[in-house]
């Protein structure tokens, strides 16, 4: 059975479309929130700029930055320091406001939205394993990493919702009752083990040793068949695989794209993402221009993007079900492309935390870490915007941001893709 992606774009709307309480929305319209403004031919760049210590830098100016666009330098004509929210405590009250004779003075409550914080599980490539250790290390989190005024939800790429909610028991409950989904996978026991990068290389590329390796695994798992039913049993799983990868990138995208729309669209304040994942390829331009999307409505609406790669610390040997088909040669060759998926399948999370100024947790196992390192989100990002007026729709270009001071490291999108016009869009 197959899900089209409009259908999966169409549920999730519906969704997300929940989340929002327009009680929520009235409240929060009232209090104030960064305000950050962007029009249509503007790029929008969040920056984070970290020491050597590693510790965000919050007190550059916009002299400081310079921005080069496929390696021509762009004028930065906006510019705006985003602080997190600092968590309440008694060192950070305000002193008590007094009149002349002593006596204290009642203070207006404090106008500040709630911080929204979404833990998104992409259980279409989740491992059941790699779910529950994620799931174990999520709950933690839910008690332990949420500032009491936290806003939070639990969401999967399928569907699961707990909605918008300070109910820890609620989110905690969402996130023991998800499941891995295998609808929009390749399965890794097929004969051939073909699964999106390398059904990409073989289908999109034309690459021959990709091909070669698809074959190699038929001829030794398939008994008695020849060289021409095996060239085409290895091109029909590909194209399967690639089939199947285009939905399941698409599917991430979009849930990512709706909620930032639906949900941190409508509400002001600081929002972070945590999408939860083991990683999806995401090869053509079609990708990129949704990624390019992504980090833009991110921007606009003050939302960070974290990911947790929970594979964890991996190892990108195959298992001895698979291993030994071949012989040590073929081995090679196959091995080669399981490694190059594995990386290759890493790429989309680092370039959304990167694009928005989060934080990337990946090759490590202490999952609690993560999640509080994610949950906490950078302390200061600069948010940096140049002119694109006269760029061309749906070319991607290469971005590179300089800043000036020594021992500095700066976190910012490696590039962008100037959306095409709305008539034209799918």
């Amino acid at each position: 059975m197959r899900s089209s992606p409009r259908l999966l774009a169409a549920t999730c709307s519906f969704v997300f479309g929940l989340l929002v309480s327009p009680a929520l929305v009235a409240q929060q319209s009232q209090q104030k929130a960064p305000v950050i403004r962007s029009f249509a031919n503007e790029v929008l760049v969040p920056v984070v700029v970290r020491d050597a210590k590693g510790r965000a830098v919050g007190d550059l100016a916009k002299d400081d930055f310079q921005i080069f666009d496929n390696g021509k330098e762009r004028t930065i004509i906006g510019f705006t320091i985003v602080k997190r929210a600092a968590e309440k405590s008694a060192e950070n009250l305000p002193a008590p406001n007094l009149d002349a004779s002593g006596s204290l003075v009642p203070s207006q409550p404090a106008s500040v939205a709630p911080r929204i914080v979404v833990f998104l599980f992409d259980d279409f490539n989740l491992s059941v394993t790699e779910l529950a250790q994620a799931r174990e290390a999520a709950i933690k989190a839910i008690d332990t990493s949420l500032a009491p005024t936290d806003m939070a939800a639990v969401l999967s790429t399928s569907g699961s919702n707990s909605g918008l909610t300070a109910d820890h028991a609620k989110l905690k409950q969402t996130i023991q009752e998800l499941r891995a989904k295998t609808l929009l996978r390749t399965n890794e026991h097929d004969c051939p083990n073909v699964d999106y990068y390398q059904g990409d290389r073989i289908i999109n590329k034309s690459d021959d040793q990709a091909f070669q390796a698809a074959v190699i695994e038929v001829l030794y798992c398939v008994k008695n068949i020849t060289v021409e039913a095996a060239e085409a049993f290895a091109r029909t799983a590909a194209a399967r695989a690639v089939q199947l990868g285009v939905q399941n990138y698409r599917a991430n995208l979009y849930a990512l794209r709706l909620i930032l729309n639906k949900l941190m669209g409508p509400l002001p304040g600081q929002h972070v993402v945590i999408l939860v994942s083991s990683g999806f390829y995401a090869p053509d331009s079609d990708a990129m221009a949704i990624q390019s999307e992504i980090v833009d409505i991110a921007a606009r609406t003050n939302t960070v993007i974290n990911a947790l790669d929970a594979r964890g610390l991996y190892t990108t040997n195959t298992g001895a079900d698979v291993t030994t088909r071949v012989d040590p040669a073929s081995q090679r060759l196959v091995d080669h492309f399981r490694t190059s998926a594995m990386d290759a399948n890493s790429e989309v999370m680092g370039e959304l935390a990167d694009g928005t100024g989060g934080t990337f947790f990946h090759n490590n196992n202490d999952f609690d870490a993560g999640f509080r390192t994610l949950v906490a989100g950078p302390e200061y990002t600069y948010l940096l915007a140049f002119s694109v007026a006269n760029a061309k729709a749906r070319v991607h270009h290469k971005l590179r941001v300089k800043v000036s001071g020594a021992g500095l490291t700066v976190q910012a999108r490696s590039g962008y893709t100037v959306p095409a016009p709305e008539k034209h869009r799918k």
